[in-house]
């Protein structure tokens, strides 16, 4: 007797799989941009999350520019 599908299961295996197969290629992509850069990939994540954003969010959601000239 075959055994009963469990659709459910098979996608998450199915989702696992392709997730991984996209990280992997998303790595490999980021050391060869890093290598064209000539840093490692290392000091490319460093780079990455030490960028500051070039305007500053008021706690109303606005972006401004210039956070000491405030909309009045």
């Amino acid at each position: 007797m075959a055994r009963k599908p469990n659709y459910r299961m098979d996608r998450m295996e199915r989702d696992r799989a392709k997730a991984a197969k996209k990280a992997k290629r998303n790595d490999a992509r980021a050391e060869k941009l890093a290598k064209t850069k000539g840093e490692t990939g290392e000091e490319a994540n460093v780079s990455e999350e030490t960028d500051a954003p070039d305007s500053v969010a008021n706690t109303d959601g606005v972006q401004n520019p210039d956070p000491e000239k405030t909309p009045e």
